[in-house]
C-alpha cells in the first residue's frame, strides 16, 4: 500500500510536471513562435528581406546598368513580377542658384531659381557634374531671355521648366550620346 501512495506521488508530480511542460509550450513558445514565423513572412513578402526572387531581379537591373544586359530580358523577367521594375530616381542640385535679372516696362527685374535635375540611371549624376559648366551657361541665357509678365504666370512657369528641361537634354545628348535625364525641377522661384 506504501508503494501505491509512493507510485501515486510520483505520477501526480509527472502529471504535474508534464502539465507544467505543456502550458509552457501551448501558451509561451507556441504563441512567439508563431508571431516570429508571421513577421518573416510579412517582411519577406513585402521585399524588405531579400529571396531568391528579389535577388534575381536585382541582378537583372545590375546587369542593365552595365550594359550588359539585353532590354529583351529585363522585360521578360519585369512582365512574371507584374511590370518592369524600374530604378530608383536619383536628384541632382545644379548649385548655386541661378540669379539673372531683366527688364520689365523700365524696371530693373530680378529672378533666382534653384534647379535640380531628375535621373534613374546611376552613371548620369557623373556626366552631368562634368558637362555643368555647359548646363550652367545653357540655363542662364535662357533664364534672363525670359519676361517677367512671361514667367509671373503659372503656364509660364511650367513652360520655362519644359524649356530648361530641353536645354539640359540636349546638351546631354550632344555630349553623352544620351539625354540622361527625366525632369528639371524648380526648387526655389523668386522674383522681384
Amino acid at each position: 500500500m506504501a508503494d501505491d501512495k509512493d507510485n501515486e506521488k510520483d505520477g501526480g508530480e509527472k502529471k504535474s510536471k508534464g502539465s507544467l511542460v505543456t502550458k509552457i509550450l501551448l501558451f509561451g513558445v507556441l504563441p512567439l513562435m508563431t508571431v516570429i514565423v508571421l513577421v518573416v513572412g510579412t517582411l519577406f513578402f513585402a521585399g524588405v528581406l531579400s529571396g531568391g526572387g528579389d535577388h534575381a531581379a536585382g541582378a537583372v537591373a545590375e546587369d542593365n546598368v552595365d550594359g550588359d544586359g539585353e532590354d529583351g530580358d529585363h522585360g521578360d523577367g519585369g512582365d512574371e513580377e507584374g511590370g518592369g521594375e524600374t530604378l530608383p530616381a536619383i536628384y541632382l542640385p545644379i548649385d548655386p542658384a541661378f540669379v539673372v535679372n531683366f527688364a520689365s516696362q523700365g524696371k530693373a527685374r530680378f529672378l533666382q531659381v534653384t534647379v535640380e535635375v531628375m535621373t534613374r540611371d546611376p552613371l548620369m549624376p557623373d556626366q552631368i557634374k562634368l558637362h555643368m559648366p555647359v548646363i550652367r551657361n545653357n540655363l542662364m541665357l535662357l533664364f534672363s531671355s525670359q519676361s517677367y509678365d512671361g514667367v509671373s504666370t503659372l503656364e509660364g512657369k511650367e513652360t520655362l521648366r519644359e524649356e530648361a528641361l530641353e536645354v539640359v537634354q540636349q546638351i546631354l545628348e550632344e555630349e553623352t550620346g544620351d539625354p540622361g535625364i527625366e525632369a528639371v525641377y524648380f526648387t526655389s522661384f523668386v522674383m522681384q
